[in-house]
């Protein structure tokens, strides 16, 4: 599929409208999943942390 202009990239035969709101939402929904898992993985860290702290801690006593 080529396209002599951007003008018809962007409006792919009258369905540009659908297949770039499609990418935009699933580079939404990929990037919001990237964060969340980020998020995610730095709580438990923290978490795992503090139970090593809290081991240590009872342990040394």
């Amino acid at each position: 599929m080529y396209f002599n202009s951007v003008s018809e990239l962007l409006s792919m035969s009258g369905h540009g409208s659908y297949v770039w709101f499609s990418y935009g939402v699933s580079a939404l929904v990929l990037a919001t999943l990237v964060i969340v898992a980020r998020r995610r993985r730095a709580a438990a860290e923290q978490h795992i942390r503090a139970l090593v702290r809290r081991k240590g801690a009872t342990t040394s006593n």
